[in-house]
């Protein structure tokens, strides 16, 4: 068989979202894959938390979003949701967000529900404004989906693209979302209200670029979506396509080192823990990226990082989080599917977490009710109940209570923590009356666990009037020091590296796997200097790329979250197929054709919204003529 008819050959390392879909799509173009996962389990951080006596958890993400990526990865694969089997639920309200002075916001697709709760505290030019404001993140949807999270940025001159760079200040890039929202609402409330969701991007809504109002427009337009079943449904069903197209999976199969050629130029496929090592044509990596370069791309175990993997992880990271998996003894009313109690001191509270890298003393949470749209979440007569509370990543190096063995090797069960030859109850490591965790070089977290727990349930208590704290019959918690261990995420970050302007477009690590060089990489430090330099120093190299080797996840372009890591493994699966000169198969799927009748022709009247100023300045002129015309007359 000759080179150009073997079949290609690929690797896949991790079974997250941008792992499992790069798969099938490989798949389907004809490839033989093979995903190496080193978990029981696939979906990464969107598996899920099942228990013997009939509770489930998301692990992960909650709430289905952008719903037209999911259902244009699956069409492009041949397929669709429904044939798949999985059903999504809308959930109505999208949430209930309570206040610490006992008020709480209802956010709907409903424009008429919508109307009523913003005209409580805008007034009625608050709606108007409110649409302004949707018009606006319209716009900052539908061009970062067209010009940013369905194009690849693979170097510097990529942000030079004319179709990029007319659109690059109506994106807003340049100002927070809190301050664009300042532009539309006028009161504090509402400012929080269309601010929160950049904890989406792992980001503070003082920091986030504009652009990200985005993530609430789609909420507020396409709705939030739950798949019955768990979250995990989508990827199983992914896994399950790649599989009727050739896929293997082999989990708990760590891999322990990306296998280069002698030049280092080339991935020539990954060594297993164990030493074995598998070859392939392409290596594509799941894994944190961050990880991957700092230890999978390492030369030897004990060897220092290269200046490009130590610019990386000193890069800004998202935040971690405290996540709570509490199955009930009975359902509880006055929560919806999904709940936002936002703190008191809300700018302090995001300062706490981004920039001490700590827990608020008064956090905001998001607490997520399964079972309000998926009774199959819990036993019947039951609730399933997780809750989010966002923290500082990891700083460091590691904790007292990791040195003392304090930590689980997975998550802790039932409020306690367990390790080695010592169990503590999570209220025994908390100090009497802890009101929050002061400024440290050392983060205890036991502490900020039992701080979190006290404070979410006296806080829902004090705001909807329901005492969790005596229905919890089950358990389980992670923390960052859970999430690194069990998903290799650089210091605990959920959501991989930051999303501020000098961290995303062309600034972002690559799809195609970078090689150092030892001319760029470190000379100016890790700040946007340093990225700055190594962008356009990587314009004059023929060599940068390590051939064969992509990054599709959170930290790559385009960036995370689930759909946007589905955007990111279409990126790839095209990079790979044009590289290697090879059909990409859903670009030959014909668009269905709108069929146009005469009802139907376009015929356009002058720019909108020019007519009407056009008309008002003839009225003006014309207003102005007679009031001269009588003048000339009676005076």
């Amino acid at each position: 068989m000759s080179e150009k008819t073997r079949q290609k050959t690929a690797i896949v390392i991790g079974a997250g979202i941008g792992g499992v879909s790069t798969a099938a799509r490989l798949a389907h173009a004809g490839f033989q894959v093979t995903v190496l996962e080193k978990n029981s389990f696939t979906g990464g951080r969107c598996s899920l938390i099942k228990t013997d006596s009939g509770y489930r958890f998301d692990q992960g993400p909650s709430l289905l979003l952008l719903p037209r990526l999911f259902h244009q990865t699956f069409e492009e694969l041949g397929t669709t949701l429904e044939k798949e089997g999985v059903e999504l639920r809308k959930c109505e309200p999208n949430y209930r967000i309570w206040f610490g002075d006992g008020v709480d916001f209802e956010m709907s697709t409903d424009l008429t529900r919508m109307k009523t709760e913003i005209e409580k505290w805008e007034g009625k030019d608050g709606y108007e404004r409110y649409l302004g404001w949707l018009q606006e993140s319209h716009r900052h949807y539908e061009l970062s989906v067209e010009h940013v999270l369905l194009k690849n940025f693979t170097s510097l001159a990529d942000m030079l693209r004319p179709s990029f760079l007319m659109h690059l200040f109506t994106l807003h890039p340049f100002e927070s979302i809190w301050t664009r929202a300042g532009k539309y609402f006028w009161t504090e409330r509402m400012k929080r209200v269309f601010t929160f969701g950049s904890m989406y991007m792992g980001m503070s809504p003082f920091d986030a670029p504009g652009t990200y109002s985005l993530l609430q427009y789609t909420e507020l337009t396409e709705g939030i979506w739950y798949p019955v079943g768990g979250f995990h449904r989508v990827i199983q069903a992914l896994v399950d396509i790649g599989e009727r197209k050739g896929v293997e999976y082999k989990l708990n199969s760590a891999v322990s080192k990306i296998v280069l050629d002698d030049k280092g130029s080339r991935a020539v496929g990954v060594e297993i823990e164990g030493g074995d090592v598998m070859r392939a044509d392409v290596v594509i990596n799941n894994s944190d990226l961050v990880y991957a370069y700092t230890s999978l791309l390492a030369t030897s175990p004990s060897a220092s990082p290269t200046p490009y993997a130590e610019s990386l992880a000193n890069r800004p990271a998202s935040c971690s989080s405290i996540s709570f998996y509490w199955g009930l003894s009975q359902k509880v009313p006055g929560l919806e599917a999904h709940n936002i109690f936002l703190a008191d001191e809300y700018k302090k509270s995001f300062d706490a977490i981004f920039k001490k890298h700590l827990i608020p003393d008064a956090p905001s949470f998001y607490v997520n009710v399964p079972t309000r749209v998926d009774d199959s979440a819990a036993p019947e007569g039951k609730d399933s109940v997780v809750v989010l509370v966002p923290v500082g990543h990891l700083v460091g190096g590691p904790s007292a209570a990791e040195k003392n063995g304090v930590v689980a090797d997975g998550p802790t069960t039932d409020g306690e923590l367990k390790g080695g030859t010592t169990t503590e109850t999570i209220k025994s490591v908390s100090p009497y009356k802890q009101t929050g965790i002061q400024p440290s070089k050392v983060q205890d977290w036991p502490a900020m666990i039992a701080l979190a727990r006290q404070t979410i349930i006296s806080t829902i208590h004090a705001r909807t009037g329901v005492d969790l704290g005596p229905l919890i019959v089950h358990e389980e918690t992670n923390d960052p020091i859970t999430w690194k261990q069990k998903f290799n995420l650089d210091k605990g970050a959920i959501l991989g590296l930051s999303h501020s302007f000098f961290n995303v477009l062309s600034f972002r690590p690559s799809t195609r796997a970078r090689k150092g060089s030892p001319f760029l990489d470190g000379r100016f430090g890790g700040g946007v200097l340093g990225r700055l330099s190594e962008l356009v120093g990587d314009l004059g190299r023929w060599d940068r790329d390590i051939k064969g080797l992509y990054m599709v996840g959170a930290s790559a372009h385009p960036g995370t979250g689930v759909p946007i890591c589905l955007a990111g493994g279409k990126l790839v699966a095209e990079q790979v197929l044009q590289d290697l000169k090879m059909a990409v198969p859903w670009e030959a799927k014909k668009e269905r054709v709108r069929r146009v009748g005469k009802l139907d022709r376009e015929e356009r009247p002058m720019p909108l919204g020019l007519d009407s100023e056009f008309m008002s300045i003839v009225a003006v002129i014309v207003w102005a003529l007679a009031i001269y015309i009588c003048a000339v007359i009676y005076i």
